[in-house]
C-alpha cells in the first residue's frame, strides 16, 4: 500500500511551500515521493522544488476533479505502473472542491494499491478573515475546503496579531471540529502529524470485518463483491436507502445475467450505468462521512 495526501487550498495559500518541505522531509526519512499537482498556466510550477529524480505529473487547463478525474486515473495508473515510490501527493487546484478532489484519486482498479491518508488544507489565515471580501460561490468554496480537511494548516500566522490568531484557530475549529488546526508560517507542517492521518477504512474481502472507525468525517471505503450477484433494482434499492452523507460512489457491480460486471457510479443522488466489455473487478468503492457505519448490500 503506498500512502497518498491530497493537499487543498486557495492560490497563494502556501500549497508548494508545504509540498517542497514535505518532500525534503520524505527524502530525510530515506522515503521515495512522487507528485501530481496542478499547472494553470498562470503558476508555473518551480522546477527546483522536485528533483529531477521525483515522477512528476502536471496537470494543465483544469482541476483534479469532475472532469480530469478520468486522466488523473490514468496519471495514477502510470505511476503505479512505471515509477518507484513510497508515498504520492496530491496538489490540488485552489479551484478544486475537496470531495470532488478525493474523488478522482479513487479507481476500483487501483483502490486497494492506495492508502489515502487524508486531505490536508491549507489555509491563509489573514485572507479567512477577510473572507466576506470574497463573491459568496468562492467563500462557499474556501469553506469547504476547511471543513472537509483531515488537518488544517493555519498558514501566514505571522501576518496576524495574537487577537487575530486566536479569533482565526476559534472560527476554524467551529467549521471543522474533527481536524487537528497547526498554526504555522510558510506552510512548515512536521512529518509526524501527517502520517497521523487515516481518512481511508479498508473492508477485508469478505466485507465484514472492518478497521476501527475513524474519528475523521470524511473518507473512504472499498468494498469487494466476492462471488454474488444482484438485480439492478436490488442495488438501486440499496443505493437509495442510503443517507446522504454518502457523496460519491464508483465501481463495477455484478449485475445477474449481465456477462461482465457493469461499471456503476452515483453522484449526489444521480446515478449511471454503463455496460463493460472486459472483465473487471466487482469492487465499489464508497466516499462520504462516516461511512463506516454504512451496512453493505447483501451484508445488511
Amino acid at each position: 500500500m503506498k500512502d497518498v495526501y491530497l493537499f487543498s487550498g486557495f492560490l497563494g495559500s502556501g500549497k508548494t511551500s508545504l509540498l517542497t518541505d514535505v518532500i525534503r522531509q520524505l527524502k530525510d526519512k530515506h522515503l521515495k515521493p512522487a507528485v501530481i499537482m496542478n499547472e494553470l498556466g498562470k503558476l508555473p510550477f518551480d522546477s527546483q522544488a522536485v528533483d529531477k529524480d521525483i515522477p512528476l505529473k502536471e496537470m494543465l487547463e483544469g482541476c483534479i476533479c469532475c472532469s480530469g478525474a478520468e486522466k488523473t486515473e490514468a496519471q495514477i495508473q502510470s505511476l503505479l505502473f512505471d515509477s518507484n515510490f513510497d508515498v504520492l501527493i496530491i496538489e490540488t487546484t485552489g479551484a478544486a472542491h475537496p470531495v470532488e478532489a478525493l474523488d478522482a484519486v479513487y479507481s476500483p482498479l487501483f483502490a486497494d494499491q492506495l492508502n489515502v491518508k487524508g486531505i490536508v488544507t491549507v489555509v491563509d489565515t489573514k485572507l479567512w478573515l477577510h473572507r466576506d471580501t470574497l463573491t459568496p460561490q468562492v467563500r462557499s468554496l474556501f469553506m469547504e475546503q476547511i471543513r472537509h480537511a483531515h488537518l488544517l494548516v493555519a498558514n501566514k500566522t505571522d501576518l496576524l496579531t495574537e487577537a487575530e490568531q486566536g479569533q482565526a484557530i476559534y472560527e476554524l475549529q467551529g467549521l471543522n471540529p474533527h481536524a487537528f488546526i497547526l498554526q504555522t508560517t510558510n506552510g512548515r507542517v512536521p512529518l509526524h502529524l501527517l502520517e497521523g492521518l487515516k481518512a481511508t477504512a479498508q473492508v477485508d474481502k469478505q466485507n465484514i470485518v472492518q478497521a476501527p472507525i475513524s474519528t475523521l468525517q470524511l473518507g473512504s471505503r472499498l468494498v469487494n463483491f466476492t462471488s454474488m450477484e444482484f438485480t439492478q433494482e436490488q442495488f438501486e434499492d440499496w443505493v437509495r436507502s442510503l443517507p446522504d452523507t454518502v457523496y460519491r460512489m464508483k465501481g463495477y457491480v455484478p449485475i445477474q445475467g449481465i456477462q461482465q460486471p457493469m461499471l456503476f457510479q452515483y453522484a449526489y443522488g444521480m446515478v449511471q450505468w454503463l455496460p463493460e466489455y472486459i472483465k473487471m473487478p466487482a469492487k465499489l468503492v464508497i466516499i462520504g462521512e462516516n461511512i463506516s457505519d454504512i451496512p453493505v448490500i447483501g451484508f445488511n
